[in-house]
């Protein structure tokens, strides 16, 4: 798929407000299954300084810090990329199809950090870990198999809905309160892969819906590790793995590190702020490409 996409953000402020530093992922990825083909950034103020930088999982970020004083603030992100359906995973994996729970001992120590519950003290949520077990016996311990079988029970047993406030909720809450938001239902087939074996990310993003609805959201999903194909996305709240109607922006161990926009301001007590977004994407032909 070839698509030009428009991501327009602005926040109002209803008193003058100093804009403190900011973090920026808003580039889509030059790797893997999507070539990026042009990227521009806009703001409005402009910043007075702005530096590149390359994130723990690969992916570019950008940060920026401003002076003076405002009472609007403006961001465009303007990408042009080329995405491609990856391979199937039975084809890759062929006879290795990992079997679970995944020995930590066989992974590339890189991947711990994608290995580590949500609690403060690093453990599973008890929810996801029951959740994960459940699926493993149905699976008869085969990765692909768990994965599938994991994703229909998330989808049987929490009713997706949209929550674009707040961060992801942990496992446990969306297990209980048996509704969520595509970032929680991502956080808790993370959880589930996690604790047993498998490394697995939060991925933040654009996902094409076809038919188009008549606005588009960011959307969130996961990536799971899996040795012999590498990192892979799954969608609970979509059809399991992604296709190229998928476009990540940022990935991470830790989904507050994916925000596609972070930051502070500063301004007399009791200010109030609004935020509107417009996300166009255009499907170039391919004699555009």
């Amino acid at each position: 798929m070839h698509v030009r996409l428009s991501h327009r953000f602005v926040y109002t402020y209803d008193k003058p407000i100093q804009l403190g530093p900011h973090r920026f992922c808003l580039m889509p990825r030059t790797i893997g299954f999507q070539q990026l083909i042009s990227h521009r950034l806009r703001f409005n103020p402009e910043p007075c300084h702005q530096y590149e930088l390359l994130a723990a999982g690969g992916d570019q970020i950008l940060r920026a810090r401003f002076v003076g004083n405002t009472d609007r603030f403006e961001i465009v992100s303007e990408s042009e990329v080329i995405t491609r359906t990856p391979p199937l995973l039975q084809l890759c994996l062929e006879d290795q199809t990992p079997r679970l729970p995944y020995p930590i001992g066989r992974l590339n120590a890189d991947l711990l950090s994608n290995l580590q519950g949500w609690l403060p003290n690093g453990q599973h949520d008890p929810a996801a870990v029951a959740l994960a077990q459940e699926a493993l016996i149905g699976s008869d311990h085969q990765g692909l198999t768990f994965l599938q079988q994991l994703v229909e029970m998330i989808q049987e047993r929490v009713n997706y809905t949209q929550r674009h406030h707040g961060p992801p909720w942990p496992a446990g809450r969306t297990l209980r309160e048996r509704v969520g938001s595509c970032r929680d239902l991502a956080v808790l087939l993370i959880e589930c892969c996690r604790c047993i074996g498998l490394p697995a990310r939060f991925v933040s993003g654009y996902h094409l819906v076809e038919p188009r609805p008549q606005r588009y959201d960011l959307h969130a999903w996961a990536e799971v590790y899996l040795p012999g194909a590498g990192w892979r996305g799954f969608d609970p709240s979509g059809r399991g793995p992604v296709d190229d109607r998928y476009i990540p922006l940022a990935s991470s161990s830790n989904p507050e590190l994916t925000a596609a926009v972070s930051g502070t301001f500063h301004g007399p007590g009791g200010v109030t702020s609004t935020l509107e977004w417009c996300i166009e994407a255009e499907e170039l032909s391919t004699a555009e490409a």
